[in-house]
């Protein structure tokens, strides 16, 4: 389609990028790519993980200079060699990982590296207070310049993220997966927000991967597959469905439908937690998983979710009740216990928590299984070669080096990597939390399919989601989990919607 910008056509882009060209080595990463972005405009840039989104705006960034093509902003040509000339520009970003000290104050992260001084030189923290008090105002959020950042939750650190660029002039705002941290309410305060800045003539990229928040804030969007452009259009000229369609290159037969499996009814229970506690949140949470079966667990975040699931892996201990593992009674003194019993755990952080980001894809794939790998005492390098293919192959990660680190992958990928890893180990119980968060519709599908492939063959898994459409799709049954209990369970086939789910998860139905 033609690239149409809406009602602002007649303003000059406040970022013109042509023919950009990016190679790393002899991998070419981005190829010819063309984008506008407007001034007052919300504009989509969509594409699987790994398709060049990030690359694609790290180069507007300055964090990768271009290897060929031009940028221009407001029709001036400029060279993006760093940060620093991208700040010059005007060009900000707030990350999906926070760039905040959390010790410091909102005001003092604020104007780092800029700080206002006094007569006499010295740093003054009331001017920065009330600086960072008349950006808020001008936002029109309300928030304690003088409070720590670690005292505050996740949406004021994004608030705070955005105040920092436009401090810095900023008149193009990068949004990277925005709300991937955000509970709903939070999420139509950023949209409010966003509609604030649109106001005030700031041009906004906004990366996502979900079709309902591109369709409710962009006027355009821009769809990357490969590293090339394949879609540039109004938004309002497209469906949900024509968006996947480019940025998958296919249609996809499911679109997240729930697929009914045949379930033994006398299927033995692989798992089964009875009136668990802990020190954290969890209070009392019953339930089971049979053999071949996918339950999945539903609630507000802090609901005790996660806190449940670090109990069944082992790396919690639970103060009260009884947790019991292919019918027998287990009390896990650490997660080296839980694995061996059968258990692993796919966990919400896969940067944090899921993998070693300096070392290699093949390192992150083959450790928890090194005694596979081996000859004699030593670790054979065929043996290693020959799994890291394996896992590579079967699990479809798209990755030009394996022996690469694994930082350099795209957050699917990555994800790919985590539950490759798990797998491989041939649990019997698989945890997933938050499996599916921050990757794009195709890796979705990729992720949901290994989980039904997985049970199919007797096995059993918890799959903890925000993402109903995915937990939907994909659970045979759903508990929810409301302030450390389980609060009710249903048969997938008593949820006629999202809506329907979202309203008992909130409490609002019977």
């Amino acid at each position: 389609m033609s690239d149409i910008s809406g009602g602002s056509a007649a303003a000059a882009p406040a970022v013109r990028m042509q023919q950009i060209v990016k190679r790393f080595g002899p991998v070419e990463v981005l190829k010819s790519v063309d984008m506008d972005i407007v001034a007052g405009e919300v504009h989509a840039l969509a594409g699987e993980n790994g398709a060049g989104k990030s690359t694609l705006m790290k180069v507007l960034q300055g964090v990768h200079p271009i290897t060929s093509g031009t940028i221009e902003v407001k029709g001036e040509r400029v060279e993006i060699r760093n940060t620093t000339d991208a700040e010059r520009a005007g060009i900000g970003m707030v990350f999906q990982e926070f760039s905040l000290i959390p010790s410091m104050t909102v005001a003092q992260n604020i104007f780092l590296g800029r700080e206002l001084r006094g007569t006499a030189g010295l740093v003054d923290d009331r001017a920065a207070e009330r600086a960072a008090r008349e950006l808020f105002d001008g936002l029109g959020v309300t928030i304690d310049p003088k409070a720590r950042v670690e005292d505050l939750g996740t949406a004021y650190w994004q608030l705070v993220e955005i105040a920092k660029a436009l401090a810095k002039n900023a008149s193009v705002l990068v949004m990277d997966e925005p709300t991937a941290s955000l509970a709903k309410h939070e999420v139509e305060n950023l949209f409010t927000l966003i509609d604030t800045l649109k106001a005030r003539g700031i041009a906004i990229v906004y990366i996502s991967h979900r079709m309902d928040e591109i369709r409710r804030v962009a006027d355009r969007i821009t769809v990357l597959r490969d590293g090339r452009v394949v879609l540039s259009s109004a938004v309002a000229e497209l469906s949900a469905a024509e968006i996947i369609e480019a940025i998958i290159g296919r249609r996809l037969a499911s679109d997240l439908v729930y697929r009914d499996r045949a379930l033994a009814p006398d299927a033995p229970v692989l798992l089964e937690a009875a009136g668990i506690a802990s020190d954290s949140v969890l209070d009392d949470v019953s339930l089971t998983v049979r053999a071949g079966e996918i339950v999945g667990l539903a609630g507000l975040m802090g609901s005790g979710r996660t806190e449940f699931a670090r109990v069944v892996a082992g790396m919690d201990k639970p103060t009260r009740g009884t947790l019991r593992v292919d019918g027998q009674a287990v009390r896990f003194g650490s997660p080296i216990a839980a694995q061996e019993a059968g258990v692993a755990l796919i966990p919400e952080d896969r940067r944090e928590q899921g993998l070693v980001l300096q070392h290699s894809v093949s390192d992150n794939l083959t450790l928890p299984v090194l005694g596979r790998v081996k000859s004699g005492a030593f670790l054979s390098v065929a043996k290693l070669r020959a799994l890291t293919d394996q896992l590579v192959t079967r699990f479809a990660v798209k990755v030009a080096d394996p022996y690469a680190p694994v930082s350099l992958l795209s957050g699917g990928n990555q994800q790919k990597v985590v539950v490759a890893k798990w797998i491989n180990t041939e649990p019997r119980i698989l945890v997933m939390d938050e499996p599916t968060a921050g990757v794009d519709i195709g890796t979705k599908t990729e992720i949901l399919d290994i989980v039904r492939e997985f049970a199919s063959q007797g096995n059993a898994v918890v799959f903890i989601s925000s993402e109903l459409p995915e937990l939907l799709a994909v659970a045979d049954r759903i508990v929810v989990i409301h302030e450390g209990r389980s609060a009710r369970e249903l048969a997938r086939t008593d949820v006629e919607s999202e809506e329907q789910l979202q309203l008992i998860i909130q409490g609002e139905a019977a």
